[in-house]
């Protein structure tokens, strides 16, 4: 049974990807699927074109703002919460059930993935983690400081900060976490895309030089923009950690919907933002649209002038 939210209506479900994970459906076989990125067990097909995200207290209450808000067409439908082996979950509509075998891309929206809460609290117990040495050795074996290798641990602020400078999401406002082709080629190698003409590179073999492809993205994402920018849920959260899921299929149908909202959380009263300005410590400042206005320069750059 679902906790007293709206019936599920099958005809409605149009699709999913989240917060930990990049999933597929597999034709004919929709108790399959296939995670590309992120934590394992997070996600479990659902009944009715549902899937069943890890309950997350933060992200249900956005889902149930978001339900009332201008931008329910932009999110995957909220079912309200399942239990499951006694693990209870968000039942969201599962967004690929009306594309024939689909490709999808996550992209991680925002200047920065990390919570400013999370900084101050890692600095008020500093505990320098041999994991998190471990993944920065993995990346750039020459990113740890001459104390940090004789530790052979890093503080997880330094660690979150340092990743930030890798990619695009400092220099863009948003990176590609990984996509998976019709073709079942996935890609989830993009910790150092951080340049314009690596991401369009990435974007374009992900579109496969598909112009109506582009054309449909572009039309989408220009109306998420204008959407957000008079959401009075944008306007008083700040969108940290939020994905854009992009589906397209052979037939040239598109979507784009935001996802994974675990770490968005209402602003304070007094602090107000326009999710463009740079962050600077305090400020609360995302980044949400810098990196959407990006978004949409480059997939537009990708199609021939008219």
């Amino acid at each position: 049974r679902f906790n007293n939210r709206e019936p599920l209506n099958s005809s409605s479900s149009l699709s999913l990807f989240g917060t930990y994970s990049l999933t597929v459906m597999t034709p004919k076989k929709p108790q399959q699927w296939l995670q590309v990125v992120g934590h394992a067990g997070s996600f479990h097909v659902g009944d009715c074109g549902t899937l069943l995200k890890r309950f997350c207290k933060g992200e249900q209450q956005s889902y149930l703002s978001l339900m009332e808000d201008s931008l329910k067409p932009f999110v995957p439908a909220y079912h309200g919460v399942v239990q499951r082996d006694k693990q209870d979950y968000n039942v969201i509509d599962n967004l690929l059930i009306h594309f024939n075998s689909p490709a999808i891309m996550d992209c991680k929206m925002g200047s920065r993935t990390y919570l400013e809460e999370e900084l101050f609290m890692s600095r008020e117990r500093p505990q320098p983690r041999k994991d998190m040495y471990e993944k920065m050795v993995a990346v750039d074996p020459e990113a740890p400081t001459e104390q940090e290798r004789a530790q052979q641990a890093v503080l997880k602020s330094r660690y979150m900060q340092w990743r930030e400078t890798l990619s695009s999401t400092t220099t863009l406002g948003f990176r590609i976490e990984g996509f998976k082709k019709a073709n079942e080629e996935c890609r989830t190698n993009f910790k150092r895309t951080k340049s314009r003409e690596q991401v369009t590179e990435a974007l374009n073999s992900f579109v496969e030089s598909n112009k109506h492809i582009v054309w449909g993205y572009v039309r989408r994402l220009k109306q998420l923009r204008e959407v957000l920018e008079t959401s009075d849920f944008f306007r008083t959260h700040e969108v940290v950690g939020s994905s854009l899921l992009f589906v397209h299929d052979w037939t040239g149908r598109t979507g784009v919907w935001m996802i994974d909202f675990a770490k968005t959380g209402a602003l304070p009263p007094q602090v107000t933002m326009d999710h463009r300005t740079p962050w600077v410590e305090g400020n609360r400042e995302d980044g949400y649209l810098w990196g959407l206005d990006n978004l949409i320069d480059i997939f537009a750059n990708m199609l021939p002038l008219t």
